[in-house]
């Protein structure tokens, strides 16, 4: 077989569109993969413009790209590697990646360009991307829902005491007629009204809080964690941080909110490879495990390990080792997870860092 029956086997047998146009943007050559990704045949093709492939946004672009390469011999105008829009014979468009290298021929300067539809990868991208803007969405609301609780927590607190000190000046004053102590056992009745007003208010608060109601449907708890994987590591290529997932090859099944548990892994993930920047070694461990008649995930750093100041309130909102933390999203995952019929705890690892466990109720 000769070099050029070598190179025309090559150019149909490949599994990418290829095309190669002359210095005059017309195509020479245009493979099987092309013809299924553009839908015109062969004979439609060959010895016309390359533009008839673009969108006609792209098209413009192309005539000042083939201006430049003409002018200057060289095809510097444009990225080597790009992603742009086809067209097919249909009118369609669909997303596509464009490699470019330039060569010579017997007749002179050509281009060749390897394409490759981008629809699915940029459909998974999107998926991803509104994936994440529902975890933010929900880490948002239980945030809010976190702070609601905590403070509501803690206005009782001086509520209870202003009603004993309003209940202890009505005693005081029970006994006497003046008409101003009149008046002030009045506002004091007043006062007292509307501090129990405001106790109710905050009990109905904390309710509705704690009894919110969650979409739980039975997952495959492996698939969950690794979906939630591959959000939080997305731009932490960067930190050096090894991640390494073990999943119990029994995928467990559990009846959960499929949103929520990923902000619980997210949340533990992201405080894991930042603690980790203070150390040499940045080991990420994520195993799932069945122990009993419960799916356990444990996430595992080598961190600097927990401080003893913060160890013994881990969970409590607003404790926090961060300069800019709130300190609320272990006390949110530890009332997510629990709210699964899980618990959540952490132990210090026996070489450094520290490894957080939840578990969930398998599903029957």
């Amino acid at each position: 077989m000769d070099y050029r029956a070598r190179f025309e086997a090559l150019i149909t047998a490949a599994a990418d569109g290829i095309v190669v146009i002359d210095a005059a943007g017309l195509i020479q050559v245009y493979n099987t993969a092309c013809e299924q990704l553009f839908g015109y045949p062969p004979r439609d093709v060959v010895g016309r413009s390359v533009k008839m492939l673009m969108s006609a946004t792209d098209q413009e672009k192309y005539d000042a790209y083939l201006d430049s390469y003409r002018m200057t011999g060289q095809h510097g105008a444009v990225s080597p590697s790009l992603e742009t829009v086809g067209q097919r014979k249909d009118g369609t468009t669909f997303p596509m990646h464009v490699s470019l290298g330039e060569g010579q021929s017997p007749d002179g300067n050509i281009l060749v360009a390897i394409i490759r539809d981008i629809t699915e990868r940029q459909n998974a991208q999107r998926q991803t991307q509104e994936l994440q803007h529902e975890l933010l969405h929900v880490s948002r609301l239980s945030a809010m829902s976190e702070m609601s609780s905590a403070l509501a927590h803690e206005v009782n607190q001086p509520l209870a005491a202003i009603t004993n000190y309003l209940r202890a000046a009505q005693r005081t004053a029970v006994n006497i007629n003046d008409p101003a102590i009149v008046k002030v056992r009045e506002i004091l009745e007043k006062t007292l009204a509307q501090t129990a007003r405001a106790g109710q208010v905050i009990r109905r608060l904390r309710d509705f809080i704690e009894k919110g109601e969650t979409n739980r449907v039975i997952e495959n708890l492996n698939s969950v964690i690794d979906e939630a994987m591959g959000l939080a590591l997305i731009g932490a290529g960067d930190t050096g941080v090894r991640p390494q997932m073990e999943f119990h090859p029994r995928a467990p099944n559990v009846l959960i909110d499929k949103i929520q548990i990923q902000q619980v892994v997210l949340n533990l993930v992201r405080n894991s490879i930042e603690a980790m920047q203070e150390t040499e070694t940045r080991d990420l461990t994520v195993r799932t495990m069945i122990e009993g008649d419960f799916a356990q995930v444990t996430v595992m750093d080598t961190g600097p390990g927990l401080h003893p100041d913060v160890a013994g309130r881990l969970f409590q909102p607003f404790t926090t080792t961060k300069g800019a933390g709130m300190g609320i999203g272990l006390s949110i995952s530890k009332r997510i997870i629990e709210s699964h019929g899980g618990r959540m705890w952490a132990t210090p690892n026996l070489e450094a860092g520290v490894s957080f466990h939840f578990n969930i109720p398998l599903s029957v």
